[in-house]
């Protein structure tokens, strides 16, 4: 959804009006920007799931090997294209491309590399907030409270307009990360009242919410695309999750979905500007159809080679080197920073030899005599 509206709606990369250069499917890929409410959701569905019983370590370790490997590669991959490639976009300066690799450039000010890469600092405030509970221990009471509570907050920073505040609670999309979470919890335990008032609640708001957005959208792409259009395809995206929780898909296990899947965050790091090169370049030299399929087969092509060459292996580099590191720090707290096997330090916190005994208080020594 978020390439066919970023290739063929948002109104970048092609000279010229892309309803009249794709007049089939210019309607339907100018929604596909709600793929990222969709991602979100499943967003909380998932991390609740995949950090039930863990500590906020193997959290860290999680989501740090499976956001920064390709992460990497896309902003390294998008500034060469957009540096080397003339006439295109603007290339960004290189402090920009250092500040743009930690993840963290939207609260620095700094421009994304990729526009898309906003989205990355929404899920990096989702986990912040989700590390508190998961530092608690993830309970179904724990989760419930969570949901009030954001969910709380968040009516609050929206309504008396606090700035820093509804950006930290992300007042705009919590709704779909809170409802992901219900769901999950549907999944577990099952369905009840309370639960499904939580979801109410979140497709009420996001259906306000996903609004708002609807009318900047518009903007992009030129065009008054219905809005009705928006509020069916979030009723069809709480559907879909309704029935993923509840197990209506439970016999759907086809062996092409994972890979597919793993496809997925790759393809959305890399397709944009670098799409946009290609359309700006060969526009004029190939068929538009066969220009728009050719790069949606590259940019998947690509997207699997960064799995297989990069994910993977520095996935696995990558949750050694931290696991090592939690452990000493895990060791430091129990054996006063020694390493394995080595012995215990010749003077303690007071200086005296470790082999000496303590002597006893003088009060305890003798009794003191009477007046």
């Amino acid at each position: 959804m978020v390439v066919s509206y970023h290739y063929v709606a948002f109104g970048e990369g092609w000279d010229g009006p892309q309803a009249q250069l794709f007049p089939v499917i210019f309607r339907p890929s100018a929604y596909g920007w709600l793929g990222v409410e969709l991602f979100f959701m499943i967003s909380g569905f998932v991390i609740c799931m995949s950090c039930w019983g863990r500590t906020v370590a193997d959290f860290f370790t999680s989501r740090v090997i499976r956001l920064f490997p390709a992460y990497w590669l896309g902003v390294l991959a998008t500034t060469a294209v957009v540096t080397l490639v003339p006439g295109g976009l603007e290339p960004h300066a290189w402090r920009e491309v250092l500040v743009n690799l930690t993840m963290l450039q939207w609260p620095l000010g700094v421009e994304h590399v990729d526009g898309v890469y906003w989205t990355l600092w929404a899920e990096l405030r989702f986990y912040l907030l989700f590390a508190l509970v998961v530092w608690r221990g993830l309970t179904y009471r724990r989760v419930i409270t969570f949901c009030c509570v954001w969910a709380t907050v968040a009516l609050l920073a929206k309504g008396y307009g606090s700035g820093p505040l509804s950006d930290l609670v992300m007042a705009q999309y919590c709704w779909f990360f809170i409802a992901g979470l219900a769901f999950f919890l549907i999944h577990r335990f099952g369905p009840n009242l309370l639960l499904w008032g939580i979801v109410g609640l979140s497709f009420a708001m996001g259906q306000h919410t996903a609004m708002q957005t609807w009318r900047r959208s518009l903007h992009y792409v030129g065009h008054n695309i219905p809005g009705g259009g928006v509020a069916v395809l979030i009723t069809v995206f709480f559907a879909v999750m309704a029935g993923v929780s509840l197990g209506w898909f439970h016999r759907i296990d086809w062996r092409w979905l994972p890979a597919a899947g793993a496809l997925t965050y790759p393809l959305y790091l890399l397709h944009e500007s670098i799409g946009w090169e290609v359309f700006h370049h060969l526009q004029y030299k190939v068929d538009r159809w066969l220009l728009l399929g050719g790069t949606v087969a590259g940019m998947l092509l690509l997207a699997h080679l960064v799995h297989r060459l990069v994910e993977r292996p520095v996935s696995r580099r990558l949750k050694r080197g931290l696991s090592a590191a939690f452990a000493q720090v895990r060791a430091a707290d129990t054996d006063d920073g020694r390493r394995p096997g080595e012995p215990a330090p010749p003077f303690g916190d007071t200086g005296r030899p470790a082999s000496d005994p303590v002597t006893p208080p003088l009060e305890t020594t003798a009794a003191a005599p009477r007046t």
